[in-house]
C-alpha cells in the first residue's frame, strides 16, 4: 500500500492591512494581513490544521507585525 502524506507551514493573504512605517527597512508601505498555520495533509487533501497566527507583513523587505 502506497500513502502520500504531508506536513508543513502554510501562509494564506487575509487582504490588504494598514499602511505603516517599518521598523526594519524605515519604509512606508501598505501591509499584507496574513495568516499562518500548520497544515497535515493525506494524498494532497488537508486533514488538520493548528497553531493559527494573524499577523501583517511589510510589502518590502518582509519584516512582520503579530497582533
Amino acid at each position: 500500500m502506497f500513502l502520500l502524506f504531508g506536513f508543513g507551514l502554510k501562509r494564506r493573504s487575509l487582504g490588504a492591512g494598514h499602511t505603516r512605517t517599518c521598523q526594519r527597512c524605515h519604509n512606508t508601505s501598505q501591509w499584507a494581513r496574513m495568516q499562518q498555520y500548520k497544515q497535515f495533509s493525506v494524498f494532497f487533501i488537508p486533514l488538520a490544521r493548528w497553531k493559527r497566527t494573524e499577523f501583517e507583513e511589510c510589502g518590502i523587505c518582509g519584516a512582520a507585525v503579530y497582533a
